[in-house]
């Protein structure tokens, strides 16, 4: 199993092909091809070295909150009411 990382576009190579993406710090360059050309700025979901999708703002914020509860619950730290806030509010609403 991958994991896809959302990582933010901040330079462009070969005509848009490539992208060197970051992510709290670290930076890497991934194969643009599965989504075609970026704009600087623009968050995609990179696995094995390949951007497979592009991230919406509203999308972005629910990965990062899976990531985030994930890191917590390896940390010995999760709690339902602190991560996936818009899951336990929809379950209330309905």
């Amino acid at each position: 199993m991958c994991l896809s990382v959302p990582m933010q576009v901040v330079a462009l190579e070969a005509g848009g092909d490539i992208a060197v993406v970051e992510r709290h710090g670290r930076q890497e360059r991934v194969n643009m091809l599965l989504v075609g050309p970026q704009d600087v700025g623009s968050w995609v979901l990179v696995s094995l070295g390949f951007a497979k999708e592009v991230v919406e703002p509203e999308e972005l914020a629910l990965i990062e909150d899976a990531l985030a509860a994930l890191a917590a619950s390896l940390d010995h730290d999760y709690s339902p009411e602190a991560h996936f806030r818009d899951l336990i509010d929809a379950r209330r609403e309905s």
